[in-house]
This record gives structure tokens, sequence and C-alpha cells, in this order.
């Protein structure tokens, strides 16, 4: 019954990556303004009813990586060893997740945050998506260092590490070639982690 559940789920994983894809290809050739659910569907092979049982629309399937990224990252930070400090191991989860996606992350990132800067519906979802994770590392960061949930610590550590990334993110989106998203992020969280003074 496990094989069934887990071909069940690797089939879902396909369907959903198959319609991202499809979303980026298409917004990539045509534009958003011009790309429908529709033809994102016929795109990747599926109806439009099953286009609506993964994404509530286009600009969910667009940012899909992202938040497929952002899940490993999370699983990657909480995998870590307990005793490391948190912003150590928020740094190392970015690194081990950087390593393992560097050959499509770059073009891809970048991809999605100029639709982002351009779209204010993109960067509505993409903001979302952000504050959802945001509350997700503090919950794990409260958890790892015994603090009650919603503390101020994990808040702040969890906000200044998601700030870091979407400054990353968004700053070097024009850059040719592409920079790396850890070493933009990189530069980014070593500069949070200075005095303000």
């Amino acid at each position: 019954m496990a094989t069934t559940g887990g071909l069940r789920e690797r089939k879902k994983e396909t369907t959903r990556r198959a319609l991202h894809d499809a979303a980026m290809r298409l917004t990539a050739e045509h534009g958003l303004d011009e790309v429908t659910v529709e033809a994102i569907a016929d795109a990747a092979g599926v109806s439009r009813r099953t286009f609506s049982n993964y994404f509530g629309g286009k600009e969910e399937a667009l940012l899909y990586g992202a938040e497929r990224r952002m899940r490993a990252l999370l699983e990657a930070f909480e995998s870590r060893p307990p005793g490391e400090p948190s912003w150590t191991a928020l740094r190392a989860a970015l690194d081990e997740q950087a390593d393992a996606d560097e050959t499509q992350c770059p073009m891809l990132c970048a991809g999605q945050a100029r639709l982002a800067r351009e779209h204010p519906s993109v960067l509505a979802r993409l903001l979302a998506h952000y504050a959802e994770f945001e509350r997700d590392f503090a919950d794990l960061i409260a958890a790892r260092e015994g603090l009650p949930p919603g503390g101020v610590r994990p808040r702040v550590l969890a906000g200044a590490f998601m700030t870091a990334l979407r400054i990353a993110t968004l700053a070097d989106i024009d850059e040719r070639p592409v920079r790396p998203l850890a070493e933009a992020a990189d530069e980014t969280l070593t500069e949070m982690a200075r005095p303000f003074h």
C-alpha cells in the first residue's frame, strides 16, 4: 500500500512540475497577460479541471518552483544538528540547497523574480509565500532553541533571514550572467548580521 501512495505522490509531483514548467515557458514566450490557465493545461497535456486541482491560478503555477525550493530549505534547516546555532543552521541549510539546485536555479529564480517585479499579482503571491515560510521558520527556530512559539527572537531571526532572501532574489535579477542566489544571499546575510550603527 505504501508503494501506491508513493507512486500517486510522484505522479502528482510530475503533474505539478509539468504545469509549472508550461506556465514558465508560455509566460516567457508570450508574456503573463497573454497566458491563460487553459493554455497552460493544454501545454502540460492535462485538463483545465486537473489544473484547478493543483493550482488556484496561473500565478500560483508560476511560483511553484519557488515554493518547492522554500519547502526544501525548511526541511534542510530542520535536519541541521540540534546544537548548531539557528543563524548558522539557516545559512548552512541555504548552502546545502544551493548546492543541490545550482544548475537551474539562477535563471529560474531570476525569471520568477522578474515576473514578480513586473506583475503585482505575482508579487502579491510571492510575498504571501514568503510570509508563510517566515512563520514556518520562526516555529522551527523556536522549537530548536526551546522557546515558546511566537516569541520575539525566533520571529526576528526568521524575519531577518527571509528579508535577506527576498533582497537577494529581487536585487540582482538583471545581472548577466545571472548571479547564483546563494552568492547574493550570502552577501545579504553577511550584511544582515552586521551591527546597525
